[in-house]
C-alpha cells in the first residue's frame, strides 16, 4: 500500500507566484539588461551611514534581544513626527506600527480587515503584492482603471451606486507600481469622501512618495480621512535589506495586527529597527541623501522615455517619469509582450509583461520597465534590444 500525501492547504490553489520573481531568475545573465525588478539602486544606498548607524547600534545590548511587536519604540516615534508632518495633523504613537517591510503590514492588514469572500477594490493593473495578498486571504477582487490622474474614483462611484460593498480599496497613490501614475488631489479628496460615506477602508501604498523629480506629491489621501490606513517603507529611501516598513492606523486597528503579528514573527529586528531610526531622524543629512537619490534617478526615467519615444514612436505609448521607479508602456499595434518576452531575453533585456499586473485577462500588449538600476547610456542600449526583439 502507497502512502497518501497529507494535503495541502485549499487556499493555496488559487495563488501563483510572482511573476516579476520569477522573471529575475532569468536576468541574472551577466548579457542581459534587467528592466524586470523593482530594485533601488544599490550604489545609491548610504553604506558608510549604515554601517555607522550598526556600530552605534551594537554598543548597546537591546539590539540584540527581542524588540516589542508593534517596533521599537524610538523609531515609532521618529515615525510619528514624520507622518505628522506629512498628513499635517498629530499622529499619536498608538497609531504607528512598524513591520518586516510594507508587503508585511499589507498581509496582516488582509488578516485584519477581510472575511473570506469579502470584496476587495483594486487599481487596473494592479500591484502583484496587493493581488498575492488578497487572494491569500479570499477575498473577491473588482478592478478599477486608472487613467493619468490615477484610480478612476468615479468609476468606483458607479460601483458603490450599484450596489457594490467593499471591505478595502487599495491604491499606490504616488508613481503607480506598475502604472507609473500618481491620483490627483482632487480624486484623494473624492476616495476619502467615498470611504468616509459608505464606511470602508482604504489601504494607501505609498513606498515610492518621497522619489519625486520635478514637484513632491499632493496629500497623502490619509490627510481627508480616518477610514484610510497608510504604509510606507525605509527600503526605497535607505535599503530593503533593513527590512522596516510601517503603517499608519487607527489604534484598534493597530491592536489586530499586533496580534497577528505576534502569531507570526513575534517581532522584528531590534537591530535593524535602531539603524533606521538613527538615519531616519537625522533629518539634515537624510534630505541630502534623498534629493541625490532623486536626481540620479530623474536623469534615468527620462533617458528611458526619451529613448523608448524616439526609438519607437507612435508604436508604443508610454506614462511620463515624474517619480518612482517605473514606466509603464503599450504596444499600440497589439504586440503581445508576454509571447515577446522570450524574444527580448534573446536579444539582451527583460522586462515585466503587462499581464502580470492584471486581475483577469488584460494588458496584453503593456510591459512594465523599472530605470534604477542602469545609467541612461545602458538603458538606450536596453531600448535598442528591445526594438530588435520586436521587429
Amino acid at each position: 500500500m502507497s502512502p497518501t500525501a497529507p494535503a495541502l492547504a485549499s487556499k493555496l490553489d488559487n495563488l501563483r507566484s510572482s511573476a516579476i520573481r520569477d522573471l529575475l531568475k532569468l536576468t541574472t545573465r551577466a548579457e542581459i539588461i534587467s528592466l524586470a525588478g523593482g530594485l533601488p539602486d544599490a550604489q545609491l544606498m548610504p553604506r558608510d551611514r549604515l554601517a555607522a548607524a550598526a556600530e552605534a547600534a551594537l554598543t548597546t545590548q537591546g539590539c540584540l534581544q527581542y524588540t516589542e511587536s508593534p517596533g521599537w519604540a524610538p523609531l515609532r516615534e521618529v515615525l510619528a513626527v514624520r507622518e505628522s508632518a506629512r498628513l499635517g495633523r498629530q499622529v499619536e504613537l498608538a497609531e504607528v506600527f512598524v513591520t518586516h517591510g510594507s508587503q508585511q503590514a499589507l498581509a496582516l492588514l488582509a488578516e485584519v480587515l477581510l472575511d473570506p469572500g469579502a470584496l476587495v477594490v483594486v487599481e487596473d493593473p494592479a500591484y502583484v503584492g496587493a493581488l498575492q495578498v488578497f487572494r491569500a486571504a479570499g477575498a473577491r477582487i473588482v478592478a478599477v482603471p486608472l487613467d493619468a490622474e490615477g484610480m478612476r474614483t468615479d468609476v468606483l462611484e458607479d460601483l458603490l451606486a450599484r450596489g457594490e460593498r467593499p471591505a478595502v480599496v487599495h491604491t499606490v497613490s504616488n508613481f503607480h507600481n506598475p502604472g507609473g501614475v500618481t491620483m490627483s488631489r482632487e480624486r484623494r479628496v473624492h476616495l476619502a469622501e467615498l470611504a468616509q460615506a459608505h464606511g470602508f477602508w482604504v489601504i494607501e501604498d505609498d513606498p515610492y512618495g518621497e522619489l519625486w523629480f520635478d514637484r513632491p506629491t499632493p496629500a497623502p489621501v490619509a490627510t481627508h480621512s480616518r477610514n484610510v490606513i497608510r504604509l510606507s517603507s525605509a527600503s526605497k529611501i535607505l535599503s530593503p535589506t533593513l527590512r522596516v516598513g510601517w503603517l499608519i492606523a487607527p489604534e484598534s486597528v493597530c491592536r489586530g495586527v499586533e496580534l497577528l503579528k505576534q502569531g507570526a514573527d513575534l517581532c522584528g529586528s531590534a537591530l535593524t529597527q535602531q539603524m533606521a531610526a538613527a538615519l531616519l531622524a537625522d533629518e539634515t543629512w537624510l534630505a541630502g541623501h534623498v534629493a541625490h537619490v532623486r536626481a540620479v534617478y530623474g536623469e534615468r526615467a527620462k533617458a528611458l522615455v526619451h529613448a523608448v519615444r524616439t526609438r519607437f514612436g507612435d508604436r508604443v505609448r508610454c506614462s511620463d517619469a515624474a517619480g518612482g521607479m517605473f514606466v509603464w508602456a503599450d504596444f499600440t499595434d497589439g504586440t503581445d509582450t508576454t509571447a515577446l518576452l522570450s524574444h527580448a531575453l534573446d536579444a539582451g533585456v527583460a522586462y515585466v509583461p503587462g499581464s502580470a499586473f492584471a486581475v483577469d485577462a488584460g494588458h496584453r500588449s503593456a510591459l512594465r520597465m523599472c530605470f534604477t538600476t542602469s545609467d541612461a547610456e545602458t538603458l538606450g542600449d536596453a531600448v535598442e534590444r528591445l526594438a530588435v526583439a520586436a521587429g
